[in-house]
This record gives C-alpha cells, sequence and structure tokens, in this order.
C-alpha cells in the first residue's frame, strides 16, 4: 500500500517541476503528489495537471502553500520538496527503510544536499551544507522533509510564516529525532549563479542571524527580498 504524500509548493516552477515530479514518480511508496501553487503566471499548473499531481491553490508564501499542502494530504507520511529539488536513485529504497524503522514515526528525515552546478564554488557550498546539517542539525528545505503523519500534527506542523518556515519545523522537530539521509537531493544553482555564490550566501546567513535574534519573518523576509 502507498503510504507517502509528496508536497512540492510552486511560483512560476515550470521550468524545474517536469524533473522534480518524474523522480518523485514511485508508485510503490507514492499514493499523490500535492502541487500547492500561489500564483503562477508560467504554466506551473497546467504541468502539474498533466503530470498527474493534484494542483492546489493557496496564499502566497512558502509557508502557507506547505501547510495548505499538509492539510489536504491523505497518507500516513508526507514528504515535502521543493519544486526545483530532484531526488536521486535510491531514494525510495532509504526512504521505506526509514519508514519501517519503528521509532521513525516520531522522527524526521532529510536528503543530503547537492547543486547541479559542476563549480568549486558549489562544491565548497555542498560541504558547508553537510557540515551545517550534521553537527547543527539546521537543514534546509531544499533537503526536503520526510515525516508521519502523526509526528507532523504533534509538533503543530509548519508554520504560514513568510521566511524560515524549514528552520522553525527543524528546530521543534530537534537533534535527536532528526535524520540526515545519505539519497542525495539535487537542487537548482540558479540563484546562486545570478547572485554569485558569496553574496548569496552571505546574506543568507545575515538574515538567518536576524531570525536567531528574535526579529519577525515577516521583517527578514523584506531584507531578503520578498513580500510578506
Amino acid at each position: 500500500m502507498s503510504l507517502l504524500s509528496v508536497i512540492v509548493p510552486t511560483l512560476n516552477a515550470a521550468h524545474y517541476l517536469q524533473a522534480t515530479l518524474q523522480a518523485a514518480h514511485a508508485p510503490d511508496l507514492v499514493a499523490e503528489h500535492l502541487v500547492v501553487d500561489c500564483g503562477s503566471e508560467d504554466n506551473t499548473r497546467s504541468l502539474a495537471d498533466r503530470m498527474g499531481a493534484k494542483v492546489l491553490i493557496a496564499e502566497k508564501g512558502r509557508g502557507q502553500q506547505l501547510v495548505a499542502g499538509a492539510d489536504a494530504a491523505n497518507r500516513e507520511w508526507l514528504l515535502f520538496l521543493h519544486a526545483d529539488t530532484v531526488l536521486q536513485p535510491g531514494w525510495v529504497e532509504e526512504v521505506q527503510a526509514f519508514i519501517i524503522a519503528s521509532e521513525s514515526r516520531q522522527c524526521a528525515a532529510t536528503f543530503s544536499f547537492a547543486l547541479d552546478d559542476s563549480t568549486l564554488a558549489a562544491r565548497r557550498l555542498e560541504a558547508l551544507v553537510a557540515w551545517r546539517s550534521r553537527q547543527l542539525s539546521l537543514p534546509y528545505g531544499d533537503q526536503g522533509l520526510l515525516i508521519s503523519r502523526s509526528f507532523y500534527d504533534a509538533i503543530d506542523g509548519y508554520k504560514p510564516i513568510p521566511l524560515f518556515e524549514d528552520v522553525d519545523i527543524v528546530r521543534r522537530i530537534g537533534r535527536d529525532r532528526l535524520s540526515i539521509l545519505e539519497t542525495k537531493v539535487v537542487t537548482s544553482a540558479a540563484k546562486f549563479r545570478k547572485s554569485g555564490y558569496l553574496r548569496r550566501s552571505t546574506h543568507n546567513l545575515i538574515c538567518l542571524a536576524l531570525y536567531y535574534f528574535g526579529i519577525p519573518p515577516t521583517s527578514i523576509a523584506r531584507f531578503y527580498g520578498r513580500k510578506a
């Protein structure tokens, strides 16, 4: 019996979405793909529909979209993926093994991080993310999140905040209840190529520091460049 609902928030993601949904196609494990859109002006919604995903409409903001997707999901396990994040071979077997483990119902897991860029800068960022994930237990949303419905509900799930919804939930999951799977997910490096690896990484770090200092996500989102 398929146990998994895959939830993908989108905004003008047609360029990436087909690869993401194709990689997440696993009929023996995945029962449904929920694409939660917040106002795409490209063909994201029609593409998702053609690929057999259920398309939902939510308010703008990834936190809002993730909440809406989780509310609509009808399986025991939830897998949240960004629209430009592609699961790599081996993910099905590793996810199945995680689900079978009895203690996993009160735990969660993310994948290892990789970028679709062959540059040295990309390898350096991947190494930094691996260190941050394992030493600080601080993976980001572009590493996906696998969690049981019961545990998701117990920790009150994602919050409808404009930024750092991924950091917020992993902090509530806690270090001892979060696993980093060996399987990689490959995420688009387009944002880093456009802004520059150093510039964007520094910008992200400043935003994260502001969050930890207690600055409201709505205010940080303006600095980050999003409308709250």
